[in-house]
C-alpha cells in the first residue's frame, strides 16, 4: 500500500462526481520548491496574463491547497483541505497547522482539533525524500492516548507532498526511537505503509496480515468526510484490490461510528483487470444500492476511489455491471471515463 501521487488528468465526469459535492476538490498538489515568478500552462508553455485574469491567477497562485490531518470528535485522523499561503517551506506550514492554539484555531471545522502540543516549535531538513522533523521540548506535553495520532497525523500530512517519501522525528535535536511519553516504537523511517486508524478488531493474530487502507463515511447527513482506515487482511489474499473491495463491502465496525454506501451483497463477478494504471471492476446489480435505475452512489464511488487509488501503480478505477459500462451517477452524467483520484480531499468544512 502507498499513497498514490499521480496529478489528475481533466476528466469532465470526475470532476462533476467527485468535486461537486465540496468533500473532494481537482487541485493539483504542488511540489515543496520555490513558487516561481512564470505561469504555465498544462502543457508547461508559458503564458502572460493582464488585468482581471492577471488577478484571478496571482490570487490562486499565492495560495496552496494543503491537507492537514486532524482529529475528529470520534478520535479518527481525518485529512482537511485548507487554502495556506506559498511558501518556501509548505511542509513546516502544515506542520505549524497541527499546533494546538496555533494559526489552525481558526480554521478548524466544527469537532475537529489540532495534534500537537501548544507552543512547540518546528523544524524540517528534507533531503532525499527524508522529512526530518524536529520538535520543541513543548511536544512532550501530550495525552499518553493521543501517542498513535500525532504520529499518524505528522507522517500522513508530510508524505502528501511530492517531494516526501518518508518522515523521521527528532526531540531537541535528539533522534526518537520511541514516542517520548508512552514509549509507542518509532521505526527509522515513518510511511504511510504504516497505516492510519487501525482497526484491529477482527484480527485475533496479526502476525500472517497485511495491511489495506479503505476509506469509509464520517460525520452525518449533510457534513459527510472522507475517513481513511487502516485494516488487516490474510497474507493469503493475493489481490490488494480484491481485499480493498471486501473490506468496502463489509463496512466499517459496528462500533466505529462509521457508514458505508457498499450494501453487503455487491459482488466482484470476475478478478480485477489492471491496465496501464486503470483498474476495471465488474459487479452485480447490488452495487446500484436502492436506486430503480442504473445509477451509481456518489459516495460509494468515491470511497471506492480513494480506496483504490491508495495502492501502488492504480491511477484511475472504471466501473461496469454484468460486463456493461452503461453507468450514470446522482447527476445523471454517464461514467464514459474511469475515474481519477483528486488531489485534495475532504473540501467542504473550510
Amino acid at each position: 500500500m502507498s499513497k498514490n501521487k499521480k496529478i489528475v488528468s481533466a476528466v469532465i465526469v470526475s470532476s462533476v462526481l467527485l468535486s461537486g459535492c465540496g468533500l473532494l476538490g481537482g487541485e493539483k498538489k504542488e511540489k515543496i520548491d520555490p513558487p516561481q515568478s512564470v505561469t504555465y500552462t498544462d502543457d508547461g508553455t508559458s503564458v502572460e496574463t493582464t488585468g482581471k485574469e492577471a488577478g484571478e491567477n496571482e490570487a490562486v497562485e499565492s495560495s496552496l491547497m494543503t491537507e492537514l490531518y486532524l482529529v475528529d470528535k470520534n478520535g479518527y485522523v481525518v485529512p482537511q483541505t485548507v487554502a495556506l499561503p506559498k511558501t518556501n517551506s509548505v511542509a513546516k506550514q502544515a506542520l505549524e497547522h497541527l499546533v494546538q492554539n496555533g494559526p489552525v484555531t481558526e480554521m478548524l471545522p466544527n469537532g475537529f482539533a489540532a495534534v500537537i502540543p501548544s507552543d512547540t516549535s518546528i523544524s524540517v531538513d528534507i533531503k532525499d525524500k527524508v522529512a526530518v522533523v524536529d520538535f520543541s521540548k513543548e511536544f512532550k506535553n501530550y495525552k499518553p492516548e493521543d501517542e498513535m495520532k500525532i504520529l499518524q497525523s505528522v507522517t500522513w500530512t508530510l508524505t502528501q507532498f511530492d517531494s516526501i517519501d518518508s518522515v523521521r522525528l527528532k526531540l531537541n535535536g535528539h533522534e526518537l526511537t520511541e514516542m517520548p511519553v508512552n514509549g509507542t516504537p518509532i521505526s527509522d523511517n515513518l510511511t504511510r505503509a504504516n497505516g492510519i486508524n487501525l482497526d484491529t478488531s477482527d484480527v485475533a493474530d496479526v502476525t500472517n496480515t497485511k495491511a489495506v487502507t479503505v476509506y469509509y463515511l464520517g460525520g452525518e447527513e449533510g457534513n459527510y468526510y472522507y475517513v481513511p482506515i487502516t485494516r488487516r487482511v490474510s497474507n493469503s489474499t493475493d489481490n490488494n484490490i480484491v481485499a480493498a473491495v471486501n473490506e468496502l463491502v463489509k463496512g466499517p465496525s459496528y462500533t466505529s461510528n462509521l457508514v458505508s454506501d457498499f450494501l453487503p451483497d455487491v459482488k466482484l463477478l470476475e478478478e480485477p483487470k489492471v491496465e496501464d494504471g486503470k483498474v476495471t471492476l465488474n459487479f452485480n446489480e447490488s452495487v446500484y444500492g436502492s436506486f430503480e435505475e442504473k445509477i451509481i452512489s456518489q459516495h460509494l464511488l468515491s470511497t471506492l476511489v480513494l480506496s483504490l487509488t491508495e495502492q501502488t501503480g492504480i491511477e484511475s478505477v472504471a466501473v461496469t455491471v454484468n460486463g456493461e459500462a452503461d453507468l450514470v451517477n446522482e447527476e445523471g452524467d454517464k461514467l464514459t471515463e474511469p475515474v481519477t483520484r483528486p488531489e485534495n480531499v475532504n473540501t467542504g468544512s473550510f
